[in-house]
């Protein structure tokens, strides 16, 4: 079961569902943290993770052989991205543009392109002491990196098999979140009772429904604003899984790295309830 978290906007609570979630399951046996917010990830600020394994991801970008190059220009003309020019008798390339499909080196009749690596960001990987059972897998990207969607697809592809897989998305509609949710089995989605909280669920919403992928919404500081969220949700049949209070205890909490189920641990039970029906909605989807 492969589950992201994911928001139409930041600063909505993503990550205190995901580690709390990630917490309760825990306490039933192995469950992989997969933190793909790569521009910030802070899943690790809540647990004491030992991280064992780092690799360098990297993009594979067009190398220009000025001896080979002819500048007929073929190259220009099939880059989707506009990562190659022809100015002044040369080609350049535009490494921060470049998605590194390789489609240039295949259209290349002089062969003069061959790919490099191009450092994009690293992966790293660790369990977390005291709580063994968790494993935690996040990216971070290069300072001033734009190309986040490759190394979101890094992570996931090191998802483990046949646990609870569990994702925190980068905030909005983009690509990178597009690249978060696009596999997932249900996507959480959480949001505030306020007016800028609603008006970006919706254009969450309507993304996952054009991606077909099922969905609930988490309502955090629950008690702050308006009703009109609840209001949505039931108009657009989407399941309300769970409530946080708006409580300012909870958010002392938070800001001090410590999770929700620790200091109240009757909710760990709330969570493990809310993981439980979602497993039941996915399995009757397939069914």
């Amino acid at each position: 079961m492969l589950i992201s978290v994911a928001s139409g906007k930041g600063g909505t609570g993503k990550t205190t569902i995901t580690t709390n979630l990630v917490a309760s399951l825990a306490t039933r046996g192995k469950v992989h943290h997969l933190d793909c917010d790569v521009e910030e990830p802070d899943g690790h600020i809540f647990f004491d993770v030992e991280f064992t394994k780092k690799e360098t991801m990297n993009l594979l970008v067009p190398e220009i052989d000025g001896d080979k190059c002819t500048l007929c220009g073929d190259c220009v003309k099939h880059c989707a991205y506009n990562a190659l020019v022809l100015v002044s008798k040369r080609v350049m390339v535009f490494n921060e543009l470049c998605h590194g499909c390789g489609l240039c080196t295949m259209v290349c009749p002089e062969k003069a392109i061959t790919e490099v690596e191009r450092p994009i960001g690293i992966i790293e990987t660790g369990t977390v002491k005291e709580r063994e059972n968790i494993t935690i897998t996040q990216g971070l990207l290069n300072i001033g990196e734009a190309m986040a969607t490759p190394l979101i697809e890094a992570v996931k592809e090191r998802a483990m098999e046949g646990v609870p897989v569990i994702v925190d998305s980068p905030p909005g509609t983009s690509c990178p979140v597009i690249a978060s949710v696009d596999d997932a089995d249900f996507v959480i989605l959480v949001t505030e009772p306020t007016p800028f909280g609603l008006h970006d669920l919706k254009l969450a919403v309507e993304v996952l429904k054009k991606l077909g992928i099922p969905m609930g919404v988490v309502v955090n500081r629950d008690g702050v604003g308006n009703d009109d969220v609840y209001g949505y949700c039931e108009k657009e049949g989407i399941p309300v899984l769970m409530r946080i209070p708006f409580d300012r205890q909870i958010a002392e909490w938070y800001s001090n790295g410590k999770l929700l189920v620790d200091m109240r641990p009757e909710w760990a039970d709330r969570f493990l309830h809310m993981y439980d029906g979602i497993v039941e909605r996915v399995q009757g989807v397939k069914e």
